[in-house]
């Protein structure tokens, strides 16, 4: 587990690995960041709990430096990771394991089940599992299980991160993605199953949202550059819409049939928000307009603002 900042659910989430029904050995390595919160505190008091649980440092408070750091102090052949606001489903590690031996995969991974504790966090989740808030990634969305791209979080045989070398600590953001093309490069296999998931507690206010997502946007050109032929008609979608909505609701300013743009826009955010929310209450469906846009909007701005060699470089620092 890569910590920062997560003294509001990491107690639960390791209770989610410690309770998994698994007859092989298991221990839980938790790499903890320069937090700002009392998660090193919650950390150490688990691991004094219970020997199957480490603590190990990571002063940087980067993502890929904790990963790195958690795998090379594991002790055994399958690495399964865990975010400090994931709690892995009942079965999850066997499921995992008996499918790394079944198919000959390298990674397996299931689905990112998004739920919120308010209206505003159930609204995120709704979009984070709908097509339009997120695109047709099966980790987000469900499907049938085979080969894929990438997988949320992973459990992986350890042969192919030492292989592949890792996670690659300049990546910031979408180190999952990058590490998961490397490995599919490499011949080996990343395999979606909707049979394990992942329970996620989404952010929780408009600014952090958009901030997670400008940095999604920002990462993803990131990737794209350094990796040609990543990039896809879905990874443009975003800042495509952010162009064209701004340029319609400013050039309405100058001849005003342009707005039916961004009122093109608003209408497919609201009615596919009412779509998405379908079961919910209505003050999620409310709220799923800005939440959508948020989320388009933020990432498109990311991806069209992004300066690889800038973000790059800052990685090293």
């Amino acid at each position: 587990m890569p910590l920062l900042n997560e003294e509001r659910s990491l107690a639960e989430s390791v209770a989610a690995v410690l309770e998994q029904d698994y007859p092989g050995g298991l221990e839980v390595v938790l790499a903890v960041g320069p937090s700002q919160d009392g998660t090193e505190q919650v950390a150490q008091r688990l691991a004094a709990d219970d020997p199957r649980v480490r603590v190990v440092a990571n002063p940087s408070g980067r993502t890929p430096d904790a990963l790195n750091a958690a795998i090379d102090a594991a002790t055994h052949d399958i690495i399964v990771r865990v975010d400090g606001h994931g709690f892995l489903s009942a079965g999850y590690i066997a499921t995992a394991v008996r499918l790394l031996e079944e198919t000959g995969a390298a990674n397996v991974g299931g689905v990112m089940l998004a739920e919120g504790d308010n209206d505003f966090e159930r609204a995120v989740a709704c979009a984070m599992r709908s097509p339009i808030g997120v695109g047709g990634s099966r980790f987000h969305t469900g499907g049938a299980a085979g080969p894929t791209d990438t997988v949320y979080l992973g459990v992986f045989r350890r042969e192919w991160l030492t292989r592949v070398g890792g996670y690659d600590s300049r990546f910031t953001r979408t180190q999952d993605w990058e590490l998961n093309w490397r490995i599919r490069q490499a011949g080996g296999v990343v395999w979606f199953t909707p049979d394990m998931t992942v329970r996620y507690r989404p952010r929780g206010s408009l600014r952090a949202l958009a901030r997670q997502y400008r940095d999604y946007g920002r990462w993803r050109r990131v990737v794209a550059t350094t990796h040609e032929g990543t990039l896809n008609p879905r990874y443009l979608a975003p800042p495509v819409a952010l162009v064209a909505v701004t340029a319609g609701a400013v050039g309405g300013l100058v001849w005003r049939p342009l707005w039916a743009v961004p009122a093109a826009y608003l209408a497919g955010v609201s009615v596919g928000g009412v779509a998405a929310a379908r079961g919910e209450s209505p003050a999620v469906a409310a709220r799923m307009p800005a939440v959508l846009a948020t989320m388009h909007g933020a990432w498109g701005y990311g991806f069209l603002t992004s300066r690889p060699a800038r973000l790059l470089q800052g990685a090293h620092r």
